[in-house]
């Protein structure tokens, strides 16, 4: 209900639960799929394209940025987190997909990329991000809270962390892919 824009009163009411157990919903930050399996088993290498989508909270000055790891070849998110658009929020998506050893990184030209992966496999390029941009577009089009003229927004970080969340575990997370 919250990714068609209800609120957290509405759905409790609706579903005649406490509104602590609406938003009491805990996102995944890690895609759980078998990556790791296939780059052992075919010794496969990995691309992943990096990018941050900005949305707020309240009101446009109280900015919240959706960081993630995009694999193009796999069409699937590998990691994500919410915050900041600073260099302690990159850090942290970092730090989650450190463990796949990535082969090349492809972002965009802001100055944080170039301060934390690593040169030579940092390819800066619109051509390279191509694909995780569309991804951008796709995720402005399911959830109103992160389209950028819009009466849909979150009134609570929480609320807004996890209703993005959600999305993102339901589209690439869940083997079911309701």
């Amino acid at each position: 209900m919250a990714l068609n824009g209800s609120g957290v009163r509405y759905t409790s009411r609706v579903l005649g639960v406490s509104t602590t157990t609406v938003v009491a919903l805990r996102p995944v930050v890690v895609n759980p799929l078998p990556i790791q399996a296939l780059v052992d088993r075919y010794e496969v290498q990995l691309v992943c394209e990096l990018d941050e989508q900005w949305s707020y909270v309240g009101n446009k000055k109280q900015q919240r940025w959706l960081w993630y790891a995009w694999l193009p070849h796999l069409k699937t998110v590998l990691a994500y987190t919410l915050g900041a658009r600073t260099d302690d929020t990159l850090r942290r998506l970092l730090a989650l997909i450190e463990p796949w050893r990535m082969a090349l990184y492809c972002t965009d030209g802001w100055e944080a990329y170039q301060r934390y992966l690593p040169e030579d496999k940092h390819l800066i390029t619109k051509r390279s991000t191509q694909s995780i941009e569309r991804q951008n577009l796709n995720f402005r089009k399911r959830i109103k809270r992160l389209a950028r003229k819009t009466i849909c927004f979150s009134k609570s970080i929480e609320i807004h962390d996890k209703v993005i969340g959600e999305l993102i575990n339901r589209s690439f997370f869940n083997s079911s892919k309701s």
